[in-house]
């Protein structure tokens, strides 16, 4: 038997792979851009990017779990 947060983190990575799927259908060119520019970006930047939005999640999971 699965578990409800086994549950939700598949729900969760279903959403994501939805929305990444549309952004790209809907705007290649816009996607690629943006690709290129994380290329160019520095390692910080994108560490520095990438812990403000995983914040930005569990601040948001938290908010709507309470």
């Amino acid at each position: 038997m699965r578990s409800i947060a086994f549950a939700d983190f598949l729900i969760g990575l279903g959403i994501l792979f939805v929305l990444e799927g549309v952004l790209f259908a809907a705007s290649p060119a816009w996607m690629r851009r943006a690709m290129k520019s994380a290329l160019a970006s520095s390692d910080n930047i994108l560490r520095i990017a990438g812990i403000g939005s995983a914040i930005a999640g569990l601040l948001l999971i938290w908010l709507v779990r309470r």
